[in-house]
Parts: C-alpha cells; structure tokens; sequence
C-alpha cells in the first residue's frame, strides 16, 4: 500500500518523510487555508520534499476552468504534482481532457461505487472515496471501500483506490485488510500507526538491562 500524508504542513511532511515510508501528499483547499501560505509556493516546496505524487486541487466549478486551471497547474509546478479534481460531471469531463493530455488526476469526494468507477472510466489515476465523512453520517464508510475494490476485481482498470477522511489506525488497517492500493492520512494518525505500548515497554526494558551492563564494565 502507498502511504501518503493529507497536509500542507511542511514541518510534518519533513518529519514523516524522514521515516523513508512516505509515497505522497494531498492537499486540499482547506488545508491551504489552514497553513497560511501561498498555494503555488507551498505546494512547491511539499514537491521538493516528497518525490511522489502531491495533489494539487483545482477550485474552478466548470469544465473549461478546470482544464484551464489543471494546464497552468502542470506547467508552473514540479512534474510530480497531480491535479485534484472534485467527482462533478464538469469534473469528470475535466478528468478526460487532461489524462488524454498525459496529465495525472485524483478524483476526489467520491461517496459511491458507481462515482467511482466513472471517475476511472475518465481516466483518473486516482480516485478518493472518504471514509470519514460516511463514518459522520452514521454509516460505515469502509463499506464503500470493500464495494469499489470489489467492482475493481470485476474489471480491469488501472486507476488506484486512494482512501481517504481517514480518522484513525483502524481505518488504515481496514483498507489494507480490504486490498485498497493507497492510504490518505494526518500526521496524527502515521504517528499513531507507529505507537505501541509493548514497543516502548520492551525498549524500556533493554536500555535498563543494558545501563546495568555498562556499569557492571566500568566498576
């Protein structure tokens, strides 16, 4: 599974990057609000850091924005960048413009199978159903994960299912469980991923050994 990280915090894409496991970053409009910066310039610097895809998402509503938008995207920013599009029918008409132009998408706000799957029949090199926000309205969004990788065994298409509003280890568990080929997430939840109580007790237990060892050679 790709791990990728769902920030445009540039201090916690340098921190997991350097754990050497990180694939890829989304971004979104309310994560650019978040940090502050200049959208060009943060997405950039979030390019320099992590060579794999960074999704860039456009804010245009109508086709002709979109491709108009993605186009500017892709010649501006670093070829690792990828235009995020929202799962509308202006947007999957965008999608087919730009991936017969070479152009790699992310589909995003994807709720069902069938968004889905048209989203891969543009073209999409990703499509990114939330997990999240289906959690919020009281269903089980990993439903929906287990439906698209199931129509995916039915077919062959090459689009990757990037989950996504990812809230918790369990969810990343899930999808992997469930054959998802990518994994969106906060900080938060890398760090939670790494965290064990028997790790850290266990580790315990060697440095104290190991201090009665040390002085054991010196007295």
């Amino acid at each position: 599974m790709e791990f990728f990280l769902d920030t445009a915090d540039v201090d916690e894409i340098r921190e997991i990057a350097a754990w050497g496991i990180l694939d890829g970053v989304t971004t979104n409009p309310s994560l650019i609000k978040k940090s502050g910066r200049d959208f060009k310039e943060v997405v950039a610097e979030i390019a320099s850091i992590c060579d794999g895809p960074i999704s860039a998402e456009v804010t245009a509503m109508d086709t002709a924005g979109m491709i108009e938008q993605g186009l500017a995207l892709k010649a501006e920013l670093p070829e690792n960048v990828i235009i995020k599009i929202p799962c509308t029918p202006e947007g999957l008409a965008a999608t087919k413009v730009l991936s017969d132009e070479g152009i790699k998408t992310n589909v995003t706000l994807i709720f069902s199978a069938s968004q889905a799957l048209m989203a891969a029949k543009a073209g999409a090199t990703y499509v990114s159903p939330f997990i999240g926000r289906i959690d919020d309205t009281g269903h089980d969004g990993m439903e929906l994960i287990a439906e698209i990788m199931n129509t995916w065994a039915n077919y062959d298409i090459d689009t990757k299912v990037l989950a996504a509003s990812i809230r918790h280890p369990t969810h990343v568990l899930q999808c992997i469980q469930l054959g998802a080929h990518t994994a969106t997430m906060p900080a938060k939840t890398f760090r939670q991923l790494m965290s064990h109580p028997l790790t850290d007790k266990g580790l315990e237990g060697f440095m104290r050994d190991w201090a009665e060892v040390e002085a054991a050679g010196n007295a």
